[in-house]
């Protein structure tokens, strides 16, 4: 397994949770969540970013609004919903434990990681047996 290609897989499933969080602190646009997320090391594409804030606007988690650009033209500035907070607070709490969990699972001595095999069950004597002197009499 290719191990950029893990680590890649393990960021897009907390991205969403990540831009959440981000648009939770203030009202904010594009630029400034992937500025604010390539801060804390989670490099993100504008093609990444702004898909994700249109499902998170559809799913009713984020809301815009625009605002006059003082250099330039106007921006959608995003900010959060109660019904994003409480989804956010869910998604957090959800990663805490598994968080919790893959820690405690890497925390286990090796002896302990995998059950140590059993002995194999004895063997099953299927041969036909020749009767006994006594059972032929």
């Amino acid at each position: 397994m290719d191990l950029e290609n893990a680590k890649a897989q393990m960021r897009k499933g907390v991205l969403e949770m990540c831009v959440l969080a981000v648009v939770a602190e203030r009202e904010t646009y594009p630029p400034e969540i992937i500025e604010r997320l390539e801060g804390v090391n989670l490099s993100m594409k504008e093609g990444t970013l702004y898909p994700l804030l249109v499902r998170l606007k559809s799913d009713g988690l984020v809301d815009y609004v625009w605002r006059e650009g003082v250099k330039g033209p106007p921006r959608k500035y995003f900010t959060i919903t109660d019904k994003g907070r409480v989804f956010l607070a869910d998604l957090a709490a959800s990663w805490r434990e598994l968080v919790s969990a893959v820690d405690r699972t890497l925390a286990l001595p090796a002896s302990r990681q995998a059950p140590s095999p059993s002995p194999p069950p004895p063997l099953l004597n299927i041969e036909p047996q020749r009767p006994s002197d006594d059972e032929r009499a």
